[in-house]
C-alpha cells in the first residue's frame, strides 16, 4: 500500500523508549514528526537525532512531537538517548511492521554488498492524522529546516 500526502497516515502501535505503547492516534491534536532512521549510534543517525534535539523548542512551539523509529531494541535506544541526551521518544520496530507500513525498507548497497535496510525518511502528520509531507531518501544537512518549514 502506497501512502500519499493528503491521506490518513497509517495507524500503528509500538513500544517506546519510555516503556509505554505509542499509537499514532494518541497524538491527535498535535503534529507528529515521524522519522525513520537506519541505526542507533551511527554517525549519520546521531547527527540527525541531534538536529531534532537542538531544535526541539521550535518543534514543540509549533505544536509538534518527534518520534524516531528504527529496528533497534529498546536497550539500544536507551543507550542512544543517554549518549546524546535526546528529549524525545524512540520507538522499537524490531519486526519491521511499521517500517513496512510506511514503505521505508529498501534495498541498499554498501561497499558492493546489497541488503535490505531502512531508507532515511520523515513523515509530517497533522493534528487530524493526515500525512501532510513525506520526505524520502533524506539528506541530513538542511533537513531540520525543511521539517520546521513544513510544520508552519
Amino acid at each position: 500500500m502506497e501512502i500519499k500526502e493528503g491521506s490518513l497516515a497509517p495507524e500503528f502501535s509500538l513500544t517506546g523508549s519510555d516503556g509505554k505503547e505509542h499509537k499514532l492516534s494518541d497524538y491527535r491534536g498535535k503534529k507528529v514528526i515521524l522519522y525513520f532512521y537506519p541505526k542507533d549510534n551511527t554517525a549519520g543517525c546521531s547527527k540527525e537525532a541531534c538536529s531534532f534535539r537542538d531544535n526541539i523548542k521550535i518543534v514543540t512551539d509549533l505544536n509538534a512531537v518527534v518520534l524516531g523509529v528504527s529496528r533497534d531494541s529498546l536497550k539500544s535506544h536507551d543507550r542512544f538517548i543517554e549518549k546524546f541526551n535526546l528529549p524525545f521518544v524512540l520507538l522499537a520496530d524490531e519486526d519491521e511492521k511499521v517500517c513496512r507500513l510506511y514503505d521505508v525498507i529498501k534495498e541498499k548497497n554498501m561497499y558492493g554488498r546489497k541488503y535490505m535496510g531502512i531508507e532515511r525518511s520523515t513523515f509530517i502528520i497533522d493534528e487530524e492524522g493526515i500525512l501532510k509531507k513525506a520526505f524520502r531518501k533524506v539528506k541530513i544537512s538542511g533537513h531540520i529546516e525543511q521539517v520546521i518549514e513544513s510544520l508552519k
